[in-house]
C-alpha cells in the first residue's frame, strides 16, 4: 500500500506520529507513511485526539469527519479523512492528482 489512497470520497493516510514535538507539522514522507509531529504526549489518548484535531484542521473537516482506523496504540497509524476541504501542504504536493473524478 502507498502512504495514501482515495476510498471514493475519503482519504486514507498512513501517519508516522511523532508526539511530543516542539510543534505540529506535516514533515516529510518517510517510506510507505508521512511523518507528522504533534506536541501532545502519548498518554491517555491525548496524542491521538490531538492528531484528529490537527488533521481536521489541516484538511478543512470537522472532527467526527476523522476517525483513526488502525494504530490506537502504535506512532503507525492509518487514518480515514471523509470527504476532505482542503488538500494540507506538503500532502498537497503529491495527492492532487489522485484525486477521483
Amino acid at each position: 500500500m502507498n502512504w495514501y489512497r482515495w476510498d471514493k470520497h475519503d482519504l486514507l493516510v498512513n501517519f508516522l506520529v511523532q508526539p511530543k514535538a516542539s510543534q505540529n507539522k506535516f514533515v516529510t514522507l518517510q517510506n510507505d507513511a508521512y511523518k507528522v509531529n504533534i506536541t501532545a504526549p502519548p498518554v491517555d489518548g491525548k496524542a491521538n485526539k490531538h492528531l484528529i484535531n490537527f488533521i481536521a484542521k489541516a484538511f478543512g473537516v470537522k472532527k467526527a469527519n476523522v476517525q483513526i482506523v488502525s494504530g490506537m496504540h502504535s506512532r503507525r497509524k492509518i487514518v480515514r479523512i471523509q470527504n476532505p476541504r482542503l488538500l494540507a501542504l506538503p500532502v498537497l504536493c503529491r495527492v492532487r492528482n489522485a484525486h477521483p473524478t
